[in-house]
């Protein structure tokens, strides 16, 4: 993604902006609580937008809409940012699984990423969902201390409070410092799995175990997922063929066929089964000698 004229370095910056790749991977500029920017999305149907919010296609107009409509209703980006929340929108999302994780004591903190703050430490599954529930790729996010302020005292930990540093690296060094053992962490950019996970070896005294989440992979190649599928506990699929393709015979567990997740490693298992534990509504568990197993062709 091009995001020239943008100051992407994280630095103190009195400019209140945001950037955030969303509803298909599109480019979103948010200033001062106004949508100025709206990319062209990679793909133009999305089956959850187009189930839980009736968004037929995904183009500059419906997109523009929908982030209009996060603001209002839930602050995003903005100082009345809604920090903590029990409700979920899909039963199976990197936050939901990681807010069950953290309420059943099978995970002792997570690393997440959100608007206003940054990288942020935590081990209040709440806080969780309502930070990550209803987000994307966030590239880029300007401190807000209001919001912080609310993060904080919700148990949050942010890295950076001057600057909103996303750093996931950082952030599990950080909760390693703070004395927390089983770490998740959501990851972006999925060539930083591999570094994360070094941190296991780096601090083996410590019994740590790092779970990683490969989040926001939309438009990632199957040659980008290969190289970094062995560090990776969990991946969604976003709208990624590269992904569906590179995780044939490393599958341990897939939930959802449209926008499927796939855990990766036992500990990825356990905590889709643990999720599968906190849902009310029933579940079909069917075993399968070949995964993955998709619904739709809008993967590109």
């Amino acid at each position: 993604m091009n995001y020239k004229g943008i100051n992407m370095n994280n630095s103190t910056n009195t400019e209140d902006i945001h950037i955030m790749e969303a509803l298909g991977r599109a480019k979103i500029v948010v200033k001062n609580g106004k949508v100025v920017e709206v990319g062209e999305p990679l793909i133009k149907y999305c089956p959850l937008f187009a189930k839980h919010r009736n968004i037929k296609e995904l183009n500059k107009e419906t997109i523009k809409k929908n982030i209009e409509f996060r603001i209002k209703d839930f602050g995003l980006f903005t100082e009345n940012r809604i920090v903590e929340t029990k409700e979920y929108i899909v039963g199976f999302g990197t936050s939901e699984i990681f807010m069950s994780a953290l309420k059943n004591k099978i995970l002792d903190a997570v690393v997440i990423v959100c608007d206003c703050a940054g990288t942020v430490i935590t081990n209040n599954p709440y806080l969780v969902q309502g930070l990550c529930g209803r987000i994307s790729g966030i590239v880029k996010t300007s401190p807000i201390p209001k919001v912080i302020d609310r993060i904080e005292s919700a148990g949050g930990i942010v890295l950076n409070k001057e600057t909103a540093e996303i750093n996931q690296y950082k952030g599990v060094e950080k909760a390693i410092n703070l004395g927390y053992k089983k770490i998740g962490v959501s990851i972006s950019n999925l060539k930083d799995a591999k570094k994360i996970k070094e941190l296991e070896t780096i601090h083996s005294n410590n019994d740590i175990n790092i779970i990683t989440f490969g989040v926001h992979t939309t438009g990632c190649s199957k040659s980008e997922v290969e190289i970094s599928l062995k560090y990776l506990d969990l991946i969604t699929a976003c709208a990624s063929k590269g992904v569906l393709d590179a995780v044939k015979g490393h599958v341990l567990a897939q939930v959802g066929k449209s926008v499927p997740i796939f855990a990766l490693s036992q500990n990825g298992k356990e905590l889709v089964l643990e999720r599968m534990k906190d849902l009310e509504r029933p579940i079909l568990i069917t075993p399968k000698d070949e995964l993955p197993e998709i619904k739709g062709n809008f993967y590109i």
